[in-house]
């Protein structure tokens, strides 16, 4: 049984906005629909948003859903929070808020407000005029074939909900939940998103030495300067995002450390090794340095 809020039980008892608005012959209104999921797949969502086009104003929203408490408890606060929203505004608004309305989902339901989410999207693009294709780059690559999900919107998933497992994947869009043939994929995409951000995270200053001559330290004197890089330069960017290193030995030219805290449990920890510690240590104290986590 799974661990609803008193907030979902409500409104999948007493659902808001349920049916479809008709469209109407009236001036200046447009309604349109965004349409998600399939009931062969266990989950679907049919959203119908009424839109003022002198202002973009969103004045109605009703849904039509096939699926679970939690499925239609999103569907219901989803049309609870866009009504009085211009259209830019709602679409901004993301699965995790439709989920916080709600008190929260179980892990295993959020599917249900991306479903949400995605309904929205797709309306506001018809609206729009913009084909759905262009907005999900319908040239990626498929991935999870079982669902019909593509790369391009793995990844964004990913990143918008901080995912750092295939199973969170299933949880939130499904993909990898049919045959699991694809989770190996799903794996390799996580990795790449993080790594991607990290690197786009970690920016290390060039430093051009003032001359060629390099300086021969003793191996106190490499071992200190290596602590006071650490302590200074590294350590308080490791911090913002609640991760520390420690040093543990020096041997040579090799340099060993200890990740941890975020850094300890990072999908990227890779990455923070080589470009955010190595690359600082190569410039500041010797560019034959190697740094191993242990």
């Amino acid at each position: 049984m799974w661990e609803y809020t008193d907030k979902v039980m409500d409104l999948f008892y007493n659902p808001k906005n349920q049916g479809l608005i008709e469209a109407a012959n009236e001036t200046g209104i447009k309604v349109v629909t965004g349409e998600v999921g399939s009931i062969a797949c266990g989950d679907a969502l049919r959203l119908h948003l009424k839109v003022d086009e002198a202002t973009n104003i969103i004045l109605d929203a009703k849904f039509q859903t096939f699926g679970c408490a939690s499925a239609i408890a999103s569907s219901s606060a989803l049309t609870e929070m866009i009504v009085g929203m211009t259209v830019d505004q709602a679409l901004s608004l993301t699965n995790k808020e439709i989920a916080e309305y709600l008190g929260g989902l179980p892990e295993e339901k959020m599917h249900c407000s991306v479903m949400g989410q995605e309904a929205l999207e797709a309306a506001i693009y018809s609206y729009k005029g913009i084909p759905l294709a262009h907005h999900e780059d319908d040239e990626s690559a498929m991935i999870c074939r079982c669902f019909g999900i593509t790369e391009t919107r793995i990844k964004k998933t990913i990143k918008e909900n901080n995912l750092t497992s295939a199973e969170q994947v299933t949880n939130y869009i499904k993909a990898g939940g049919g045959c699991t043939t694809c989770l190996a994929d799903i794996d390799d995409l996580i990795a790449a998103v993080w790594e991607g951000v990290e690197q786009e995270k970690i920016k290390v200053p060039v430093i051009k030495p003032e001359t060629d001559t390099l300086p021969v330290l003793t191996n106190l004197q490499k071992i200190t300067l290596i602590q006071k890089v650490l302590e200074t330069e590294v350590k308080p960017f490791l911090a913002a995002d609640g991760g520390d290193v420690e040093l543990y030995d020096v041997e040579g030219d090799k340099v060993k450390v200890v990740l941890k805290g975020a850094c300890g449990s990072c999908p990227s920890s890779t990455v923070t090794l080589k470009i955010a510690i190595e690359e600082k240590l190569k410039q500041l104290v010797l560019p034959s340095l190697v740094v191993e986590s242990v």
